[in-house]
């Protein structure tokens, strides 16, 4: 049975950072891509970052969130800087198929519905 756990999650103050985990067990994690989504009250689940099983990255929080892997831990981390209010959702991890070709990994790793396998997802609130 394949589980992932995300932790990391919390309050923070405008400006501070977090670093989110996610560990994956009942799955050869070094050959899955890895995903992070989050999902703002009100609002449909968004795309935050992929990571290939070679470590290819597609992002779309520029310049403030990384995504990385270790794969000897069987987990993927998000480490987010500068929180904004906005950014405010619940975080959650996903587990998908690996790709042949990094085309491939970034034209699929965007969407949710490529992805097999979901954590049940950390709180984020940044606010003073």
């Amino acid at each position: 049975q394949v589980q992932l756990v995300e932790s990391g999650g919390g309050l923070v103050q405008p400006g501070g950072s977090l670093r989110l985990s996610c560990a994956v067990s009942g799955r050869t994690f070094s050959t899955t891509t890895m995903g992070w989504f989050r999902q703002a009250p009100g609002k449909e689940r968004t795309f935050i970052s992929a990571i290939s099983r070679s470590g290819g990255t597609v992002d779309s929080v520029k310049g403030r969130f990384t995504i990385s892997r270790d794969n000897a831990k069987n987990t993927v981390f998000l480490q987010m800087n500068n929180l904004k209010p906005e950014d405010t959702a619940v975080y959650y991890c996903a587990a998908g198929p690996s790709y042949y070709t990094y085309a491939e990994f970034l034209s699929r790793s965007r969407s949710g519905r490529n992805y097999d396998y979901w954590g049940q997802g950390t709180q984020v609130t940044v606010s003073s």
